[in-house]
């Protein structure tokens, strides 16, 4: 079995849901060598997230950000850690919901996604700045 990691460090995204396929998979050229294996993708940071979902029409990112929004609103008044902005606090939640990482299948040298599936970023900041994946690829 073979192992790659890489690092790849996407810029700062306004907030919202982002379709960044196609960065991590140039950001991994080794996966084109590998016949079964599984790509795991991490975020190193806990106000933006990863998900799998639609990549073919974007009125699904948009409804993606109005949900989320209405599921957890800025402003609570219950929210305790406020000092870092209205959007903080909703974001930390909505990543933990969304979660850090995603893992997928890889087939004969790509990630085994349905047709119409992509791989999200999820922004939760007005303004979050550049994050960092981490990267693994394993398998033969």
């Amino acid at each position: 079995m073979r192992m790659y990691q890489e690092m790849l460090r996407l810029p700062g995204k306004r907030r919202g849901f982002h379709l960044v396929t196609e960065e991590v998979l140039r950001a991994i050229p080794a996966i084109r060598g590998i016949k079964m294996g599984m790509l795991q993708v991490f975020i190193q940071h806990t106000s933006a997230s990863l998900t799998v979902n639609e990549n073919a029409d974007p009125t699904v990112r948009r409804d993606f950000e109005t949900f989320f929004n209405k599921a957890v609103p800025e402003n609570d008044p219950d929210y305790e850690h406020d000092y870092e902005g209205a959007d903080d606090m909703p974001a930390h939640l909505k990543s933990s919901l969304l979660g850090c990482s995603v893992l997928l299948p890889v087939r004969n040298g790509q990630p085994a996604l349905g047709t119409w599936q992509g791989i999200y970023l999820c922004e939760h900041r007005n303004e979050g700045g550049p994050r960092n994946l981490v990267i693994t690829l394993w398998g033969e």
